[in-house]
């Protein structure tokens, strides 16, 4: 049995994660939260794209507010994100946050802790309690010296026994590092200590070039080992790409059914069309279909029917001429120009 099929189960909004249930894709709004038009328009966005939850900063009373009028016109659970003030974990909750992000260790003393728990009981609002490795104690960097797996599962676990003490417990924890080997083993170690759903990502990856390597390498590595019951990859870029990467991340690892899975040779001297710009122009158009199929594009009418005999539909384009292939079997000739337009057409009238 893995991790994830043990956790206790929590209640987002209308989602539930943990105890086996589907892992769920998060990202999170870079517009100003205070601004709901934009924000509005960018998580509608996102929902089209397969975001599960949103998160949004709650840095304002007046961002806090607008989650209320967010909330009216969206279709996802909305997680506010709070730093340092303790009064805004409270107002977000008040407007209607599913589930707030909060790190005990800088929102302020006991009591104010126990006010935004108290809140959250009374509500039935969980807790993500987050801990990354930019915001480790001086206390545990000194014991483990530097930042280190274990100082991270300690930290996290620290600041859920200080919610636990206020007699809470719907939580969920996120451990985060830049560091790929490091946020994996903190997960390992996480895994064993405790029952709570987990947030997993490779926080501060990068750009949409670097970032991604580092969240597949990292996140691969993680969920394989049946860890992690939501996840984000961080980008520095725009949100609607976290979420692609991470569809296609767990449509790798077999953790997620549906849409189409686009496969492409990689270009050769044997190539005599522009190979790039198909793949990418057919990597755009299968999003918008609901079909859990592959879908093969070949460069080379030679070897294209043989390398597609795995997928459901493919295509294969050469010196003018081009072949729609079904199921590894040449179904007719088609002219080079007219490739996208014709799997377009075989797309439309699809039946699985």
């Amino acid at each position: 049995m893995t991790y994830r099929e043990h956790t206790r189960e929590i209640r987002i909004g209308d989602r539930v994660i943990g105890g086996g249930n589907p892992i769920l894709i998060q990202s999170m709004t870079n517009t100003r939260t205070e601004d709901t038009e934009a924000t509005v328009a960018q998580i509608l966005r996102l929902e089209q794209a397969g975001c599960d939850i949103i998160r949004c900063t709650c840095p304002t009373e007046e961002a806090a507010r607008s989650i209320g009028e967010i909330k009216k016109r969206i279709h996802i659970p909305l997680v506010a994100d709070i730093h340092f003030d303790y009064r805004m974990a409270i107002a977000a909750m008040e407007n209607g946050a599913d589930k707030i992000r909060i790190n005990p260790g800088n929102i302020g003393g006991r009591d104010r802790i126990e006010a935004v728990v108290s809140c959250a009981r009374e509500r039935q609002v969980p807790i993500r309690v987050g801990v990354n490795s930019g915001s480790l104690e001086k206390d545990l960097l000194e014991k483990y010296g530097g930042v280190t797996a274990e100082g991270l599962v300690e930290s996290a676990l620290d600041k859920v026994h200080i919610i636990e003490d206020c007699g809470y417990d719907q939580m969920v924890i996120s451990i985060k590092s830049s560091d790929v080997l490091t946020c994996i083993r903190a997960h390992e170690i996480l895994a064993q200590q405790t029952d709570y759903p987990l947030h997993v990502g490779i926080t501060e990856a990068g750009t949409v070039w670097s970032g991604n390597i580092k969240s597949s390498v990292g996140l691969g590595v993680i969920l394989y080992q049946g860890i992690g019951d939501t996840i984000r990859v961080s980008l520095t870029g725009d949100p609607v790409e976290e979420v692609k990467s991470a569809k296609q991340i767990l449509r790798t690892l077999g953790l997620r059914k549906g849409g189409i899975e686009v496969v492409s040779c990689p270009t050769c001297g044997r190539t005599r069309i522009d190979l790039i710009g198909l793949a990418t122009q057919v990597e755009t158009l299968v999003q918008a279909y609901p079909l859990n199929i592959k879908v093969a594009v070949m460069g080379c009418v030679v070897n294209g029917p043989g390398e597609a005999r795995e997928a459901d539909l493919g295509i294969a384009g050469g010196d003018g001429v081009g072949l729609l292939i079904r199921k590894g079997e040449v179904i007719r000739k088609i002219p080079e120009e007219d490739l996208l337009s014709t799997l377009k057409e075989e797309l439309d009238n699809w039946k699985e």
